[in-house]
């Protein structure tokens, strides 16, 4: 008979650990700026095309 082994501890149930590049984009606040932009861009697109 099979057993069901839990493998939760093992390194491939944790996620990656971020890179210095990753992080460092991750806290640009000019970068954040423009994906705020980006981002109110289409969810105003959303809504006026629902409108019309």
């Amino acid at each position: 008979m099979a057993k069901n082994i839990v493998r939760g501890y093992y390194d491939e149930a944790y996620p990656p650990i971020p890179t210095k590049t990753t992080m460092h984009v991750r806290r640009n606040v000019f970068w954040q700026a423009i994906q705020f932009v980006v981002l109110n861009i289409k969810i105003l697109r959303i809504v006026a095309g629902g409108h019309s």
